[in-house]
């Protein structure tokens, strides 16, 4: 059968879509009216995204040539070789936005940490893939999962980049549910970060949260053990979160967090994003303000709105309906790299495509969520349209690695 006969269109159309939305989204937040308030090399990021779009599209065309078995070899090496450049980066690595993420080689900038995602994703599904004995009674294999996904976040969040950490810890439930964990178990490693969530607003809401939960748990699992260890956790995580807002967090995480709960509070400082970024989702309407016409933006009143806040400008300009259909775009490539999962026969493919799926997930819902208030503002790019070349180039990677396993579904079932 010919290639392009067994090639995931669907999935490149969403792929096209969105970096076409994004490089529309750019040009409007740094070359529209609003470049007379902007830097050069800010107004620069239009080009910039344009060329790491081409290189991304020439190395997604070239993994399709790939073995997909080879993914699965370089696993463990790619592991080692990124938590290395993580390590370096930590060292010697170039700060930028109170983050140390940037490591500079010759005359380009690498964002390690992106590139780690994918060889975490990968290693961990290799290792993951040998083992086939998870369960409530022989959780061994599950413990040195969290690990190889624990050391990376450790790493990273040296680097004072928690969000990209955050997105690590949050798909360690969601590759080992796939890869059968007990219902019981993945809700525990879950309960942290909803806890965690709610201890935030208050103290007593994570008690609520850590009763419920310990008893769900208790109900699903019957495993006394393990309800205790839920309710264990769950104090410790809401002891740990009040620490943490007064004690640990520096000024600048703490003025986030303030915002998160009550933006008004300081709206000429912490608040400002939140409280500029809702309004330009607001002010959009229907239909939008119209291409360079958004009053937010063009007037340089929204915070980075070439990155973490550029989601409120194509609310602002295009409205409900272009959000929209950005949205139900971004609902079918993440269906759709499900479905890839649910087809492939080999296990392999299956946890690294579920991996991926994870972290596009992620990034969206916080991203959003930042932008609409609903969380704390951590610095999550929107996957595809926010500028950044390091995470394009990362996130078109792990799309082509899934393009390659859809393709060679039939061969990497029969030959593994």
């Amino acid at each position: 059968m010919a290639w392009y006969k067994e090639f995931d269109w669907l999935l490149v159309f969403c792929w096209i879509f969105l970096f076409t939305a994004g490089l529309i989204a750019i040009y409007s937040a740094t070359l529209g009216p609003v470049s007379q308030f902007l830097p050069d090399y800010i107004q620069n990021n239009f080009l910039n995204q344009i060329i790491w779009i081409g290189v991304s599209i020439l190395i997604l065309v070239m993994i399709q040539f790939a073995d997909p078995r080879t993914f699965q070899q370089i696993s463990y090496i790619l592991y080692i070789v990124c938590i290395l450049l993580a390590i370096a980066t930590v060292i010697w690595g170039t700060e930028a936005g109170g983050a140390r993420r940037w490591l500079v080689i010759g005359s380009m900038r690498f964002q390690i940490s992106e590139m780690l995602k994918l060889a975490t994703i990968l290693a961990v599904s290799n290792y993951l893939t040998s083992r086939r004995d998870i369960s409530a009674e022989h959780i061994g294999s599950a413990f040195v999962a969290v690990v190889m996904m624990l050391i990376p976040s450790v790493i990273i969040i040296f680097q004072n980049d928690t969000g990209t950490a955050l997105v690590l810890l949050a798909i360690i439930p969601v590759m080992l549910f796939w890869s059968g964990l007990p219902h019981g178990i993945s809700l525990f490693l879950i309960s942290p970060a909803i806890i965690a969530y709610f201890s935030v607003i208050n103290w007593m809401l994570g008690v609520v949260a850590t009763l419920i939960l310990s008893t769900a748990i208790f109900f699903i699992q019957k495993r006394l053990w393990l309800t205790t260890s839920a309710i264990v956790t769950g104090s410790l995580v809401v002891a740990g979160v009040q620490v943490a807002l007064y004690q640990i967090l520096r000024p600048h995480q703490q003025a986030r967090i303030e915002a998160f709960i009550n933006p008004a509070l300081d709206p000429q400082g912490a608040g400002w994003n939140v409280m500029q970024a809702k309004t330009a989702i607001g002010s959009g309407g229907l239909w939008g303000k119209g291409f360079l016409e958004g009053t937010q933006t063009q007037l340089r009143f929204l915070p980075e709105q070439w990155t973490d806040f550029i989601f409120p400008v194509i609310a602002e300009e295009f409205g409900f309906v272009g959000a929209g259909l950005v949205l139900l775009i971004f609902s079918v490539l993440l269906l759709r790299l499900l479905n890839i999962a649910g087809e492939h026969k080999h296990p392999f493919a299956q946890l690294v495509v579920v991996g991926i799926t994870a972290t596009f997930f992620v990034h969206l819902v916080i991203n959003l969520g930042s932008a609409m208030g609903l969380f704390p503002v951590i610095g999550l790019p929107l996957p595809f349209i926010s500028y950044g070349g390091s995470a394009f180039l990362s996130y078109s990677v792990m799309l082509a690695i899934s393009l390659n396993f859809y393709m060679n579904r039939r061969q990497f079932s029969i030959l593994s």
